[in-house]
């Protein structure tokens, strides 16, 4: 009992050193090639924007109404996605293959209707 606290311990503290020593060395390289140069000043900094500072934040750009149409291409790819690799499992498993891809059609389904209940496949 003693010696696997010991064993456990002595795994913690290898553990610990690996990190510190990680986190050391990370912080090292991030500060040596910075150490000897200026700071840029603002001008410097900012993007380039052919001289002018936007206008606008980057997410107002989006209308909304793009976003219900993208959850819904992300369900038919996810469907997709699985029923390549459920098509090579379904030789091996069986009715069992045939019942899991059920679910997982139901379950995607659900956000589809919905979809089609919000009006998302109306284009205005």
């Amino acid at each position: 009992m003693i010696a696997a606290k010991r064993g456990i311990r002595m795994a913690l503290l290898t553990l610990s050193l690996i990190l510190l020593a990680t986190l050391g060395l990370g912080l090292l390289l991030q500060w040596l090639p910075a150490r000897g140069k200026p700071k840029p000043t603002y001008p410097q900094r900012a993007p380039f924007l052919g001289g002018g500072g936007p206008d606008t934040h980057a997410w107002s750009r989006y209308h909304i109404r793009y976003y219900p149409m993208t959850l819904l291409l992300i369900a038919f790819e996810m469907e997709m996605m699985f029923m390549y690799p459920w098509a090579v499992v379904f030789v091996e498993k069986g009715a069992m293959a045939v019942m899991e891809m059920g679910m997982f059609l139901a379950i995607l389904s659900v956000g589809i209707v919905y979809a089609w209940r919000e009006g998302v496949f109306r284009w205005q």
